[in-house]
């Protein structure tokens, strides 16, 4: 018996020793082939590697490295020097940056882009601080036109004048042969001289849309300016912008963006109250997926679209996913509540110090709002409503707690664009309702000179 358990055990040992004998080369084959593989893979793995630099990495337990390795836009690793050498010495690209500072790329959370980079070869009138100043630029750029051509721009803040409005007589003597917009820094607002006003039809007998206003002289004649909804009056006798406008406008725009360090921006399209939705559209497909197809994005991007078209979006979500292609997120819908501060169209529960009967407009009939609100959150869009005054953010604030109490829990992240000036109760109820305030803080000291001339708001 013991005999035979002895030699099941010693035929059980060789049986093992033989299969090592055979085995052990092949699994030391493999190792050495994974290894090689390895090797290769990460000498192919990077296209360039950064060395010399100063990276701030986000990350607490290695805050900072001197180098890091690239491949196709993508970093694949960081750390020091010493661990890279193995790159380097297989002919990767190295950049040296002589000590200079990397960070992670800034994203721009609320920009128009193609209208930014459209109204950088236009009549610029940002920092113009005097009226003689306004009509030096307009009267140089008027020279530069055929007639019957327009004159378009715009960036102009009343506030560095000491807050007058302009008028069209300011320019009409300049502008006889060629009709003109000029648009205010909050888009809500414009200026057109009297030819545009003409080939617009405006006149002392039109009345204002509903979300708009045409300003107007004590006698009821149009000063040339109008108010949100009311610009849409004006602004489809502007001829239409280019296809090819539109794509070097985009080009201009990211070169901009990353000189500024932005790699990432969040457009939210060329639309205001009332005007045609389609514009959006068309620069998605014909601006931003040609760019896409053709590799000359330069930039990320994520795109809003109008809430009124929530159910076309859902569509083409519902086929391509969120995720367009690595330069192209899909992200939501937007829509208006109110005006702006500086257009003295922005909703407040007190009246404006300079229009003791003017409490702002509500741009977008609240209960169309809602419907949207609802549908667009139901089809699991982010939303993003722009809300200026105490009382415009206090409403929206509102919807949205009924709408998610309706719709159920999720992460939904509701945005409220600017969510410039809030009521005391107003802010904590961003965190309880998980409400990101999207806000633009370049306009700080601008709302600060602005606030104090003319308004009050309830704080």
């Amino acid at each position: 018996m013991e005999l035979g358990k002895n030699a099941i055990f010693f035929l059980s040992a060789l049986l093992a020793a033989i299969l090592s004998i055979f085995l052990f080369p092949a699994l030391n084959t493999s190792t050495t082939i994974n290894k090689w593989l390895n090797l290769k893979s990460s000498i192919k793995i990077a296209d360039l590697v950064v060395t010399n630099a100063f990276i701030y990495t986000s990350d607490s337990s290695f805050p900072f490295a001197e180098s890091m390795a690239i491949r196709d836009g993508r970093i694949l690793r960081v750390g020091n020097h010493s661990s890279f050498q193995d790159l380097l010495r297989n002919g990767v690209k190295e950049l040296n940056l002589n000590g200079k500072v990397v960070v992670p790329g800034f994203i721009d959370s609320h920009v128009h882009f193609l209208w930014g980079g459209l109204q950088m070869v236009r009549v610029q009138l940002q920092g113009v601080n005097s009226k003689e100043g306004f009509v030096k630029m307009v009267k140089e750029a008027v020279a530069e036109k055929n007639q019957g051509c327009w004159v378009l721009g715009g960036g102009w803040n009343n506030e560095l004048w000491g807050g007058d409005l302009p008028i069209a007589s300011w320019i009409d003597e300049i502008t006889p042969n060629n009709p003109v917009w000029l648009s205010r820094m909050d888009g809500h607002m414009g200026l057109a001289n009297s030819l545009a006003l003409k080939i617009a039809g405006i006149t002392n007998y039109t009345k204002d849309p509903t979300g708009g206003t045409v300003m107007r002289t004590s006698g009821g004649e149009p000063t040339g300016l109008l108010i949100d909804s009311a610009m849409n009056l004006l602004v489809p006798q502007i001829p239409e912008v280019s296809v090819h406008e539109r794509r070097d406008a985009l080009v201009r725009a990211s070169k901009l963006a990353l000189r500024r360090g932005v790699t990432t921006v969040v457009d939210l399209g060329r639309y205001l109250p009332g005007a045609t939705t389609e514009d959006v559209w068309a620069d998605f497909s014909e601006v931003y997926q040609w760019a896409d197809s053709k590799a000359e994005m330069l930039i990320r991007v994520c795109l809003f679209f109008p809430m009124e078209t929530w159910s076309r979006l859902q569509d083409l979500i519902s086929k391509a996913g969120h995720i367009w292609s690595q330069w192209i997120y899909l992200g939501g819908v937007k829509a208006f509540v109110d005006g702006s501060l500086g257009s003295n169209s922005a909703l407040f529960y007190e009246p404006y110090l300079d229009e003791p009967h003017n409490y702002g407009l509500l741009v977008t009939e609240i209960d169309s709002l809602y419907n949207m609100t609802m549908a667009s959150d139901k089809a699991r869009l982010q939303v993003a409503i722009h809300a200026i005054g105490d009382k415009a953010n206090d409403m929206i604030l509102d919807m949205y707690n009924s709408v998610a109490s309706s719709n159920g829990n999720r992460d939904r992240r509701f945005r409220i664009e600017h969510s410039q000036h809030l009521a005391p109760s107003a802010v904590s109820r961003f965190g309880r309702q998980k409400i990101i305030a999207s806000v633009q803080v370049h306009y700080i000291h601008y709302i600060s000179l602005l606030a104090s001339n003319i308004y009050i708001c309830s704080l």
